[in-house]
């Protein structure tokens, strides 16, 4: 019996930024077979852009209004950077597909192109985990580390008007943007473990909606044939 919903789009709920719509578009070539209409939400971790990620305590920071969208079942799949999952998939929420990471590695960008052992004394490094400020103040000391929050245009912005002199971003979100020439150094996993699903994209939704799971697990049957 042919699942029904072979024969229409299915709404894809994302976030707004040009990395989160590059990310459909990944996956929309994963499952060229499905039909996808980009449905934008606004997050409240988009709307925020100022408090520090380690003073964040709401797990769904990232995922909140588009988990509510999927169980209001205004939209039929969320797309979403795997590693802004909260630990625990929201009640009624079922992830159905996790990709392989297209990089598990931070990248240093820098004025100059100048590696982190390379920086001056005193340079303003921009970081917006915990688990960065920690890895940075373990290797370099001496170096301020600045707050940052936004997209990863707008952070890359603050390097170019010299409001800071480098940054830590995911290599993946870099690659997925087409902004390798700004990568000034890949960081080793040695000194810069990053999160276990970095790179990784994630597919969420709802529990009760079996057609749409099925269909989901049926083309990525097909897929690994």
């Amino acid at each position: 019996m042919m699942n029904p919903f072979m024969k229409k789009k299915l709404k894809v709920g994302t976030r707004t930024s040009n990395l989160a719509l590059k990310q459909v578009e990944e996956i929309k070539k994963i499952f060229s077979g499905i039909e996808f209409e980009i449905v934008p939400i606004l997050t409240t971790g988009d709307k925020d852009k100022t408090t520090p990620l380690d003073r964040i305590e709401e797990p769904d920071f990232f995922t909140r209004e588009i988990d509510e969208a999927l169980l209001s079942e205004r939209i039929d799949v969320a797309v979403h950077s795997a590693k802004d999952l909260p630990e625990i998939t929201a009640s009624g929420l079922e992830i159905v597909y996790e990709s392989e990471s297209l990089s598990p590695f931070d990248a240093l960008v820098s004025k100059g192109n100048l590696r982190l052992s390379d920086l001056a004394k005193f340079s303003r490094i921009g970081v917006s985990s915990l688990r960065r400020k920690e890895q940075i103040r373990a290797l370099r000391d001496d170096l301020k580390i600045v707050n940052i929050r936004g997209t990863i245009e707008e952070r890359l912005s603050l390097l170019d008007s010299g409001k800071i002199d480098a940054l830590i971003v995911a290599h993946a979100a870099l690659i997925r943007l087409g902004l390798e020439n700004r990568l000034s150094e890949i960081l080793p996993l040695a000194t810069f473990p990053t999160h276990p699903k970095q790179g990784k994209l994630a597919l969420v939704v709802k529990a009760s909606n079996r057609d749409i799971i099925d269909l989901f697990k049926m083309t990525i049957h097909e897929l690994s044939r």
